[in-house]
């Protein structure tokens, strides 16, 4: 005997004394019990006589109720319920006990008596977890699931980590619609055991439910992964993909949600092998290939079949097997399904309808109008079931080819459900039909009244305008509604067609849908006909051209009779197309062709005219411009391009007599048109002998409405910018002139302002920058685009940019020294940020963007976040394609962009960069005039480099080039002073007065810039009297600018300074006037004047000033010695004894000098201040 067994013998003697010794102790008989019971089987009967003991001498002792239960549950059953039921009802918390009883509940089938045990365990005690639990579980499983949910949560509380009780409170919540919280408890009892299979089975029948087909995907993959042959999990994976699927359906992504559909075929055939006794399955089959036969695309796949008939053909056929096969595989299914479960009405209905698709791809399949096909019969198998439902009426309605049965239908549909938007739709669509529009629009208005979100009355709707006297905007705008509610390939080809009426076929809209009517229609000649027409509009001229012989081919091989003229127009829609990308050569043998079989019309000889002169044949362009002259007088109001288009030929090939003359012979009623009034206005515009003068005046009486009136003064605007200038110059003012008249009669013309804005930019005038701005401030922003040469944002920006002075926007860095100029800065790039938001492709307001935030940089002495901005943004708009064009315009801007990338690299110390932006803008193709900014900011970067003998040579190079800006002389003269440049044949200052008098009205102003120049060019060189001499000329050419007369002022000062008191009075006097020109208070102009004033004598004129000064800075810019002359002037005002405040009354002297010393420590004068201020007050 072990050590162990001698133990256990030793305590079991001692208990079994205990309870002879003291029989009557229910303690001594249950511990002698539990010690039997643990030592195994064979001792369990002699332990329950000891059990039966303690529970008679205790019957309040529930663990011996629990032992004997346990016991009796292998003996006799009734006695062990007994006993659990005992043990329950002293202790409601004993888990064990209440266990077992349910267990032997359960396995007799006494459910009610389970749930009632549950019940009044849990009445009992709120910590009886287990009858929570188990009461939870079983009103699962009798559906009772409000009740299941209270149980469960209560359970939960006990057993937090019960991964079972999570996921059956997510059954639970599932059933009762609440789905959010079924997913958070599905998801809880996953992070618990990730091996959950039906919890994600279930959350993904969830997200399918909710439209999350994505997250339902993820995670019916994720229950594949661990159970790989699960049914549900596979149909839950094919339900999902085919959610998605026609998710991309609805955006145009065909080829993906085929490839989806493919792939969640596959799963659900899979499914067919393992369970292919469930309808559902054979259901969903049918669904997932009814789908693919319906959104199956056609795809040119890249290749060049527009030119090959047979491959076209055999591309077409192949497509609609593809669709053909999967529209039988659907029907099979569904056959299937209905095999399995006969009584299930909607799949006749879905038989019925994959049967349909199958007549309609099936080229043998021919209607028999006395007959019954077999989608009408199918559907009538539906409504042998259910005659009562209005969805099968509908069916019948829109499956059957009968008028009066589809009729019959769509009245049945809304007997039974009067609201019943779909039947009303419908029914209008059929009276439409039968030529009753009346009817039908009336049909359509009710049924839009009803469900405004249904694609059919918004489609009828456009087709009606003629009836509803509606504009074709209106009808544009109806047809695109329903297309992005149903985009069908029907209602994507009338989308298209109403585009090309209403001039909207450049929207991106119409150009998605009609790539995908293309793709889903590929037999409609129409389909190919219309891409063309939008692929032109948008200038992809290469796709165009495929579409519309394409278009072509469908129409020659059409087994169906159609009129010539709809090829003809074809014909003439490839030709022009050619016309257009430059292939003159194709364009010409098209429209031979046609005219060969006397088919061409009006717009085939416009086009084959300006074809002929493409291609250099001049007297056949002329002749075609003849034949087609003689058309003129039977066009009447559409006569406009064809006229526009004589005079242009006989211009451009016979000069202008000749397109005047063309004129002239005209009927004179074709000049009461419009359009051939302001073609003539445009000719007479050219001509120097006013030909033209007795037509212009007769047909100008034509014009009635206001936007024609505008667009009057814009050409005669023009035309005065032509006739009263000379060869090499045209005369600017004179069409402002007659702008700002016409401005004065119409000021809330858009167009005008614009033009008058860009007039203004573009003359030489000093001023007159200044004066662009406001021509179209009180514009509202969204006209600002309309009419005009620029826009308005555009005019703002670089009327901004125009300004050579600092704006000064923001006082906290700079003083605005342009009059005009208040915060135009800051709107101008407001406005510009706010274009380029709206329209992200505008190069124009990107660019003046960059040049505005350059000016800012600039101003705020290029701060890092604002480099980092700018080379960003000069980057992307260098890697722009249009730069890329030989357009003058666009070489303009990326020469401007290359200098700004150029200055950034410089004021960031990346003097290579700087260099090689500078040379690649000095290579671009550009006038001399531009190329002198690209070598002066060379000789800037050389400079910083001290490269002073590539600084020579870009120099010299500027002084060859020349340039007609002044400023752009006015840089290089102040290089050359700082670097000692000579130059030896003084060229620069001819040059530079060549280029000041080609500037008229602003030859004093530039001047006196130059003279200002010098004399401070004098000033540095320490030859003051010079200086004045120079400076005082400047302020006697411009007496307005205050910038002169400070100048002026502060050199006198200095001379009065250096021992010439004569000129202290000078001083004074150019001070003075700079107060008085200067729109705004400019910074040291008053202090210089307290100065002088202090100078004479005039301490009253001192203390006004220096305060007036003090005001002038802000307190981020103000220096140390305006800080150090309030110190002064505070020192003053204080009496004999005290100390007392400043002048202004907030500052006491020593803080005035100690700000000084803050901003200036190395200031020895200061310093000097302070002490004798600390001696003087402790002598006080």
């Amino acid at each position: 005997m072990t050590h162990v067994e001698e133990d256990e013998e030793v305590l079991f003697r001692r208990l079994k004394e205990s309870a002879e010794s003291d029989p009557d102790d229910p303690i001594n008989q249950f511990n002698l019990g539990l010690f039997l019971w643990e030592r195994g089987r064979e001792w369990r009967e002699k332990a329950a006589e000891h059990f039966v003991l303690a529970a008679k001498l205790n019957p309040q002792n529930g663990q011996a109720f629990r032992y004997l239960g346990e016991y009796y549950s292998t003996v006799e059953t009734q006695r062990a319920l007994k006993c659990y039921q005992r043990a329950i009802s002293l202790n409601s918390d004993d888990s064990y006990s209440g266990d077992a009883l349910c267990d032997l509940l359960d396995s007799e089938g006494k459910e009610s008596l389970e749930v009632a045990v549950c019940r009044e365990a849990s009445q009992k005690s709120s910590r009886a977890f287990w009858a929570f639990r188990r009461l939870g579980y079983l009103l699962v499983n009798q559906k009772k699931w409000s009740e299941a949910i209270q149980s469960l949560q209560h359970a939960i509380r006990g057993f937090p980590f019960s991964a079972d009780l999570w996921e059956a409170l997510g059954l639970a919540y599932q059933r009762l619609g609440m789905y959010t919280a079924a997913i958070k408890s599905y998801g809880r009892a996953m992070e618990l055991e990730d091996s959950r299979v039906f919890a994600m089975i279930e959350s993904g029948n969830i997200f399918l439910m909710l439209g999350s087909s994505r997250k339902g995907i993820e995670q019916f993959q994720q229950a594949l992964k661990l159970c790989p042959e699960n049914v549900s999990a596979r149909y839950g994976l094919a339900s999902g993909l085919l959610a998605l699927s026609k998710e991309c359906i609805n955006t145009g992504a065909f080829v993906w949600a085929a490839s989806l559909l493919e792939e969640a075929s596959e799963i659900v055939k899979s499914c067919t092998l393992s369970a292919g006794n469930i309808s559902c399955i054979w259901k969903l089959y049918g669904d997932i290939q009814l789908t693919y036969a319906k959104c199956f695309p056609w795809m040119e796949e890249g290749r060049m079949i527009e030119n090959d008939k047979e491959a076209f053909t055999t591309s077409l056929l192949s497509w609609k097997r593809t669709c053909y096969l999967a529209a039988v595989c659907a029907s099979n299914s569904y056959q299937r399904a209905l095999h399995l479960m006969p009584w299930l009405a909607n799949v006749y209905t879905d038989v019925a309808i994959a049967m349909d698709m199958i007549c309609a791809l099936k080229e043998s399949c021919k209607s028999d109008s006395n007959s019954w096909q077999l989608p009408e019969k199918m559907s009538l198998g539906s409504l042998l079931l259910e005659g009562d439902n209005h969805e099968f009426w509908m069916a019948l309605g829109c499956l059957s080819g009968h008028k009066a049965l589809k009729h019959h239908a769509f009245i049945r549909g809304l007997q039974l459900d009067v609201s019943l938007a779909v039947a009303w739709a419908y029914l209008g669509k059929l009276y439409r039909e039968l030529g009753d529009k009346q009817l039908a629009r009336l049909a359509f208005d009710r049924a839009r009244s009803i469900d405004p979100s249904l694609a059919l009355p918004w489609a009828g709707m456009s087709a009606d305008v003629p009836t509803r006297e509606s504009v074709s905007d209106e009808a544009y705008e109806s047809c695109l509604r329903a297309v992005q509610i149903m985009p069908l390939a029907e209602f994507q080809i009338g989308l298209a067609s109403l585009a090309a009426v209403s001039g909207h076929l450049s929207s991106s809209q119409v150009f998605g849908a009609i790539r995908q009517a293309v793709q889903r229609a590929p037999y409609y000649p129409e389909a190919h006909n219309l891409n063309g027409l939008v692929s032109e509009a948008r200038l992809f001229y290469p796709s165009a051209i495929a579409s519309f012989r394409l278009a072509r081919c469908l129409m020659k091989s059409s087994t169906c009779t159609t009129p010539r003229s709809v090829l003809t127009d074809i014909s003439i829609n490839l030709a022009r197309v050619l016309s257009k990308m430059g292939n003159a050569l194709d364009a010409v043998r098209e429209l031979e062709d046609l005219k060969g079989e006397g088919l061409i019309d009006v717009e085939g000889l416009q086009i084959y005219a300006i074809s002929l002169w493409q291609l250099g044949k001049n007297e056949l362009a002329l002749s075609a411009a003849r034949d087609l002259a003689k058309l003129v007088s039977a066009m009447g109001e559409s006569a406009g391009p064809s006229v526009s288009l004589i005079c242009k030929l006989f211009y451009c090939i016979s000069g202008l007599d000749s397109a005047v003359n063309s004129i002239l012979k005209m009927p004179k009623a074709l000049f009461q048109s419009t359009e051939v009034s302001f073609i003539i206005l445009a000719v007479h515009a050219l001509d120097q002998n006013n030909c033209l003068e007795s037509v212009v005046s007769s047909s100008g009486s034509c014009l009635s409405s206001h936007e024609e009136i505008m667009e009057m003064h814009l050409l005669i605007a023009m035309s005065k910018l032509v006739k009263q200038g000379s060869i090499d110059f045209i005369d600017m003012q004179s069409g402002v002139g007659h702008l700002k008249k016409a401005l004065h009669m119409y000021p809330n013309s858009t167009s005008i302002r614009n033009l008058l804005g860009y007039f203004l930019l573009s003359s030489k005038q000093w001023d007159s920058i200044h004066v662009a701005n406001r021509c179209h401030g009180i514009v509202p922003y969204d006209s600002l685009n309309k009419g005009g040469l620029r826009s308005g944002p555009e005019i703002y920006g670089a009327e901004a940019v125009a300004c050579h002075a600092i704006s000064g926007y923001n006082l906290n860095h700079s003083f605005p020294t342009c009059k005009y100029h208040g915060k135009s800065r800051a709107l101008s790039i407001w406005q510009m940020q706010r274009s380029l938001h709206q329209e992200p492709w505008n190069t124009d307001a990107k660019y003046l963007l960059i040049l505005n935030l350059l000016q800012q940089a600039r101003e705020e002495r290029y701060p890092q976040h604002l480099l980092t901005v700018l080379k960003r943004m000069i980057f992307s708009s260098l890697s722009s394609c249009l730069y890329l064009e030989e357009n003058t315009s666009y070489q303009y801007q990326k020469f401007q962009l290359l200098l700004c990338a150029s200055e950034i690299s410089l004021q960031c110390g990346d003097l290579m960069t700087s260099v090689s932006n500078a040379k690649d803008a000095s290579k671009l193709l550009l006038p001399d005039s531009h190329m002198f900014f690209a070598h002066l900011q060379l000789c800037r970067v050389h400079a910083a480099a001290d490269n002073y003998i590539n600084l020579k040579e870009e120099y010299m190079r500027c002084l060859n080039l020349q340039t007609d800006y002044p400023v752009g002389w006015m840089c290089l003269k102040f290089i050359e002073s700082r670097y000692d440049l000579q130059d030896e044949v003084n060229s620069f200052y001819e040059g530079f007065r060549g280029c000041v008098n080609g500037s008229e009205g602003s030859q004093n102003m530039w001047m006196a810039v130059y003279n200002l120049l010098l004399g401070l060019i004098s000033a540095w060189a320490e030859d003051l009297v010079n200086a004045e001499e120079l400076t005082g000329k400047a302020c006697s050419l411009v007496g307005t600018e205050s910038c002169l007369f400070l100048c002026h002022g502060a050199i006198c000062l200095e001379l009065a300074r250096k021992q010439r008191p004569e000129y202290l009075y000078s001083a004074v006097r150019s001070l003075r006037k700079a107060q008085e020109v200067s729109s705004i208070s400019l910074p040291f102009v008053s202090l210089l004047l307290a100065q002088a004033e202090g100078s004479l004598g005039s301490k009253e004129k001192w203390e006004k000033n220096l305060r007036l000064e003090s005001s002038t800075w802000s307190a981020v810019m103000k220096p140390a010695e305006i800080y150090f002359q309030m110190y002064l002037l505070a020192k003053q005002s204080t009496d004999g004894s005290q100390p007392s405040s400043s002048a202004d009354g907030n500052e006491i002297p020593q803080r005035w000098i100690l700000k000084a010393i803050h901003l200036n420590p190395s200031c020895s004068r200061y310093w000097k201040a302070l002490l004798n201020y600390v001696d003087w007050n402790a002598e006080m």
